[in-house]
């Protein structure tokens, strides 16, 4: 009877075992012979004994199997995937006698399956596609002799090993094995190792994915690494840790933080059991330090840190480790307008900056740079009143004026009509250019509109200047009165240039009546009265507009254009 099962793509046996064993013979002859009776049954081995470990003794485990007899297993048959001793005293298991030592005290093998015990055994095991345990007891061409309760052929192809060091290793060892050949007239057995193993390694993922639950904590090894994060076997099946979930630090290449062969224990964020995916998280096993810093900082504090990467609305702040905040683009000058945070800063620089909101439901930092240094529109009027002298450069030009550059982005305009007194101008490139250095006097400061206004006509000489050169305190001049405002008279000096005379407050409005007389008694009694002879005959008459007066210069101020007089 033959049944031989075969994957795709895999080796092709063309060779039976009943020829193999031709080449082998010679190690037959310390086999029990064959037995058969009308139903081709044989005598298979013992069946397995019950062990209890005893004692743990440096490399071995002291099994007690029975029949006041006790053996020995290798510690190194008995670790875990994590290299951890998977018995401990007073474990009871299968065994089976291997051999003895040089001591003659058994030593044995951990049972992992049935034996069968004779043909009709086999052919269940095979019909039924059972799990059988053997133990590889040779290699020999093409794969493996293993004892299953006969002698069976494992290719080496079937064998599950994948290296030549492997194989090498796999001679005594006790296996699991399913028979895909039995031929009992030839006592031809071949096994398959492999198709268990993938069987085996199937259902423990099985097993180890409906047993995770999200938030539970596992142990894992790191199995490959990738650009965008790690895989990581946790016993038998394969998580995912995203590059996003190493640390609560910015990590752009995993293999900077992560080896393979690291062993890690990492929390469990999703699991989808339909299609076997598992989500794992390292920074997780440690607290947010985003919550903590959300916790102590508030707006107003200062912070530093690097920039670890700029985006074409802001710029991100490492001001603690793994605490990050945003930098608007708004928030980074308080007189430029800027376009791209590239252009004030730079990855990898070290910044001072303001807390400018602490968002904990959002979990969001809000940062300012431009604070940091003030706002110098808080301060221009005291910088830049009224009436001081300027200069700057001419920046660009509008249709309605010239903005001029007086500190770094700070600018003041001058409007078309604040240029000259000499014309009337369409468009401030007939005056000025752009780059030229111009001197122009402060008209206003705004700093809640951010505004500077300028004017350059203030500056050019007037008739009041030109007379203020001319004149000196104490000339006697003449003017024309132009208005009478109770004690203030304003007094045309020339074209374009007033002066103010204050009358005296006890001044007659109307001339005074001269007594009778000769001239002599007339001239006494203004004496005697204390009246003020009129020095041309007209000086006590009431200032009327339009008359021609005499005045006297009491004090010329340039810079406000003023001229104060007195009665001449």
């Amino acid at each position: 009877m033959h049944n031989d099962r075969r994957e795709e793509g895999e080796e092709t046996e063309d060779v039976s075992f009943a020829d193999i064993l031709n080449e082998f013979e010679s190690t037959k002859k310390t086999e029990a012979p064959v037995a058969k009776g009308k139903r081709g049954k044989r005598k298979a081995a013992a069946p397995p004994l019950r062990g209890t470990v005893v004692g743990v003794s440096g490399d071995f485990l002291l099994i007690d199997y029975g029949a006041k007899a006790e053996g020995v297993i290798p510690r190194a048959d008995l670790l875990d995937a994590d290299g951890n001793l998977s018995a401990k005293r007073g474990d009871s298991f299968d065994v089976a006698i291997t051999g003895y030592n040089s001591e003659g005290m058994a030593t044995l093998s951990r049972v992992v399956g049935p034996r069968p015990r004779d043909w009709e055994g086999l052919k269940r095991a095979f019909e039924e596609k059972e799990i059988v345990a053997g133990r590889v007891t040779g290699a020999v061409k093409g794969g493996f002799t293993v004892d299953v309760g006969t002698r069976a052929f494992l290719p080496a192809s079937r064998s599950g090993a994948r290296t030549p060091a492997e194989m090498e290793q796999l001679v005594g060892q006790e296996i699991r094995c399913r028979i895909i050949k039995l031929d009992v007239d030839e006592e031809d057995v071949v096994v398959d190792r492999r198709s268990v193993i993938e069987e085996e390694v199937q259902q423990v993922r099985q097993n180890t994915l409906e047993s995770l639950q999200e938030g539970a904590v596992v142990r894992g090894t790191v199995r490959s690494l990738a650009s965008y994060g790690a895989f990581i076997d946790i016993g038998g099946i394969d998580g995912l840790l995203h590059v996003g979930d190493i640390s609560w630090s910015r990590v752009n290449d995993p293999s900077t933080e992560l080896a393979v062969g690291d062993v890690l224990d990492l929390k469990v964020l999703k699991v989808d059991k339909q299609n076997g995916k598992i989500s794992l998280g390292l920074k997780q096993m440690s607290p947010d330090p985003l919550e903590q810093a959300l916790a102590t900082l508030n707006p107003g504090d200062r912070v530093t840190g690097e920039i670890t990467r700029l985006t074409d609305f802001g710029a991100f702040v490492e001001v603690m480790p793994g605490v990050e905040g945003l930098i608007h683009v708004s928030e980074m000058s308080w007189t430029k307008r800027i376009q791209r945070p590239s252009d004030v800063l730079k990855k990898g620089e070290r910044v001072e900056a303001v807390v400018l909101k602490v968002d904990r439901e959002a979990a969001r930092l809000s940062l300012g740079l431009k604070q940091v240094l003030g706002n110098p529109w808080d301060t221009i009027k005291d910088r830049y009143p009224s009436g001081k002298v300027v200069e700057g450069k001419v920046t660009r030009l509008v249709k309605f004026g010239a903005f001029v550059e007086l500190e770094e982005g700070i600018d003041g305009l001058i409007h078309v009509s604040e240029f000259t007194n000499e014309k009337r101008i369409e468009h401030p490139s007939e005056v000025v250019k752009v780059g030229q250095v111009v001197r122009a006097v402060v008209l206003s400061a705004d700093p809640e509109t951010k505004r500077l206004k300028l004017g350059m006509k203030q500056l050019e000489a007037t008739a009041a200047d030109q007379f203020a050169q001319h004149a000196a305190v104490g000339d006697r001049v003449s003017g024309r009165v132009l208005q009478v405002l109770g004690n203030k008279v304003i007094v045309q000096l020339g074209e374009g240039v007033e002066g103010v005379c204050l009358l005296e407050e006890d001044a007659p409005a109307e001339p005074a009546a001269l007594p009778g007389g000769s001239l002599a008694e007339q001239l006494a009694a203004v004496w005697k009265g204390g009246a003020r002879p009129a020095a041309s005959g007209a000086s006590s008459e009431p200032y009327r507009e339009g008359q021609i007066r005499s005045f006297i210069v009491k004090a010329i101020d340039a810079a406000a254009k003023r001229i104060k007089l007195t009665p001449a």
